[in-house]
């Protein structure tokens, strides 16, 4: 069997120094870095390699493929759709649930939300027994569930947004964290224990490293989208989503990725929300988006894997099964949006009009207006509504958000095609 030992280089006496025979030493180096063989020059802009993990699963999938005809009709539908909603950052906060000032609180909020987004689809088929807070006056579920009980905790006065105030074990006891969480139901918010982990270990993290504030963070990625999610893995590792497929290390950072998408969407992208890169950020790997591309036939699966998610059977986090749902989604959704580049580069130049007025948050149970003209069924009942006189830009973050909230109506009015995939992750 041949050594994997590496050779050692050995001179050439007949070569003279510095002949034109010579290798240029900085033509090797630019060839190293270019196929990766050497380390990135320390100046060189932040990248999450997200994108390059979701084609390297794509590439090697075995249960899932896209259907690269479907994309395209999809893309087209999609843009078409969103230019009717006019869909932008401009009003993230209309919601009653979130914070509507916009400061440093705010920023505390956003991290906090998004540090405990994960994990609240129920098991249970009857509503009295699934989890839901009751806050002014309704009752939320899903991720509004947790915004709810966010800002019930902080109205009784509960500081639950604040890192100092996580790691003292004495105040913030496991007792108060169950009451902030209470459900109006016989349910349980899922994952409880893991969630107060989470609260403990980004506390320490923020307090002993980044002065108990994550403006700090922000400040220190320098208004890199792509800097601040490395800064929330590297440093987090409660937000270090990544695995192994095939050999290699495939990063997806759903959680990352959406609290800067929050930040943008929130501040409009400006201030707390200011990133030079937005467009780095690829869309959210998660339960809804991989259900809503198999809708629109973009994505196939194969009949073990369909028969799975149909009968309700749990995927276990770090499979092949849930790591290739999750990378071939992230690859979709971009083969879509360099589908409308294509098709409509103008989108390029617009995407952060300032006059748009309507947006998701792009989180569990959002929601957005419905009718027959707006509706998205399956690949084959794709209706195109007429070309919109004006162009709003389109991302990787607009895009999911707009996929998650028409499969939510979908939802809604019981008219999904295939359940979402059931896996009890901190993840997503």
């Amino acid at each position: 069997m041949p050594s994997l030992d590496p050779i050692p280089a050995q001179r050439n006496d007949q070569v003279e120094a510095n002949s034109d025979d010579e290798a240029d030493p900085e033509l090797v180096e630019l060839l190293r870095q270019h196929f990766g063989l050497g380390e990135r020059p320390k100046d060189a802009p932040p990248e999450t390699k997200v994108l390059e993990g979701a084609q390297y699963v794509f590439d090697n999938a075995i249960d899932i493929a896209v259907s690269l005809a479907h994309t395209k009709g999809a893309a087209e539908t999609i843009w078409r759709m969103m230019q009717k909603k006019e869909y932008s950052t401009h009003t993230w906060s209309e919601h009653e649930l979130h914070p509507q000032t916009k400061d440093e609180s705010t920023v505390d909020f956003i991290f906090t939300m998004d540090l405990l987004n994960f994990s609240f689809w129920s098991d249970e088929e009857e509503e009295p027994k699934r989890f839901c807070i009751e806050y002014r006056g309704k009752l939320w579920t899903g991720y509004w569930s947790l915004v709810a009980a966010l800002q019930r905790a902080l109205d009784e006065d509960i500081p639950i947004t604040t890192p100092d105030f996580w790691v003292d074990e004495e105040r913030c006891t496991e007792e108060l964290l169950k009451h902030v969480f209470r459900s109006a139901t016989d349910g349980e918010i899922p994952m409880f224990k893991e969630r107060v982990q989470c609260l403990r270990e980004a506390g320490e993290v923020l307090c002993e490293e980044f002065g108990g504030s994550f403006v700090n963070c922000i400040d220190s990625a320098n208004l890199s989208a792509a800097g601040l999610v490395n800064i929330l893995t590297e440093s987090f590792a409660c937000f270090r989503d990544e695995t192994v497929f095939h050999g290699k290390r495939v990063r997806l950072y759903k959680r990352a990725q959406i609290l800067v998408a929050d930040l943008w969407a929130c501040f409009n992208g400006e201030d707390f929300g200011e990133f030079h890169d937005i467009d780095k950020i690829t869309m959210f790997a998660d339960y809804r988006i991989p259900q809503m591309l198999h809708q629109l036939n973009c994505l196939r699966y194969a009949p073990k894997l369909e028969s799975h998610i149909r009968d309700l059977k749990p995927i276990e986090p770090g499979s092949n099964w849930e790591i290739e749902l999750r990378g071939t989604s992230i690859w979709c959704v971009e083969l879509i949006k360099r589908e409308i580049e294509k098709q409509h580069p103008e989108v390029k130049m617009n995407r952060q009009n300032p006059h748009s007025k309507s947006i998701s948050n792009g989180s569990e149970n959002s929601e957005t207006e419905n009718s027959d003209e707006n509706s998205i069924e399956s690949g084959d009942k794709l209706k195109v509504v007429e070309k919109p006189g004006k162009t709003y830009g389109i991302n990787a973050i607009l895009i999911d958000f707009f996929l998650y909230d028409t499969m939510k109506n979908l939802e809604a009015e019981k008219n999904e095609s295939i359940p979402h995939h059931r896996t009890r992750s901190i993840w997503y």
